[in-house]
């Protein structure tokens, strides 16, 4: 399976760009990511960690202006039948949403999954309602409502008609999903990495996504339940150490 990025990112002759791009290489491509040239910063995140109280605060910056449609369109047009599997995170939902519609209408056996995450960021609904498959963080769930990764997943299958599976993640409870429409509905409990405290969760959800793709893409062969505790694990394994170096390495697949 080939891995492509489109993303926006600072000037192509930046460090940061350079730092990127050595960071995904040889892996994925980035040919397709959109260079603001006037800029040489990349969007960042900068994380007071307390060591007294376990807590922590993240400060968003990013200076650099977000993707258009068009220019999504653009990359879409030029990649035409090769592409299989659009992920897509919900951060700008009215230019996704305008992005997923062209997805249908152009390209319509291409796959595409979206992440629900911030509570209270509006528009996240209406790209759920289209996608093929739906991550839902714990506190979107209940911020809007749910008790439960149950509850919620069983609610949201009611409004999201093209989804064939639902997927919920409940912090240190572990995740749970439901597959449509046949309704069929497993829960995988948080991996028990044998004691280890807590080191470093930024970026935990996004490799419990990645681990969920890569079974939907990558593992016919197994079950909803296999691919769940295989997220999981390599959630539970970042949890564990510092950044995401290595953590292929761990994984038995």
């Amino acid at each position: 399976m080939d891995l492509a990025l489109l993303s926006v990112l600072p000037a192509s002759s930046s460090p940061a760009y350079q730092e990127i791009k050595s960071s995904f290489q040889p892996s994925t491509d980035l040919s397709n990511c959109i260079c603001r040239e006037e800029t040489s910063e990349p969007a960042s995140s900068y994380i007071i960690r307390s060591r007294r109280v376990d807590s922590r605060t993240i400060i968003n910056y990013n200076g650099l202006p977000e993707m258009t449609v068009q220019e999504f369109v653009s990359v879409a047009t030029k990649l035409g039948d090769s592409l299989g599997w659009c992920h897509f995170e919900g951060r700008i939902p009215d230019v996704i949403l305008a992005c997923i519609h062209h997805l249908r209408k152009h390209h319509p056996a291409v796959k595409i999954s979206v992440e629900v995450e911030k509570p209270g960021r509006e528009g996240l609904q209406d790209l759920a309602a289209l996608a093929d498959v739906v991550f839902f963080s714990k506190s979107w769930a209940q911020g809007n409502g749910y008790q439960t990764a149950d509850e919620c997943l069983r609610a949201q299958a009611k409004m999201t008609s093209n989804a064939s599976l639902l997927v919920c993640t409940w912090g240190d409870h572990g995740a749970a999903a439901l597959e449509l429409p046949s309704q069929r509905f497993t829960e995988c409990p948080a991996f028990d990495f044998g004691g280890k405290s807590v080191v470093d969760t930024v970026g935990a959800g996004d490799t419990f996504i990645a681990g969920v793709l890569f079974g939907l893409t990558c593992h016919s062969d197994w079950d909803l339940d296999r691919k769940l505790e295989f997220a999981n694990e390599i959630a539970g394994r970042k949890v564990g150490q510092e950044g995401l170096g290595g953590l292929g390495s761990c994984m038995k697949y």
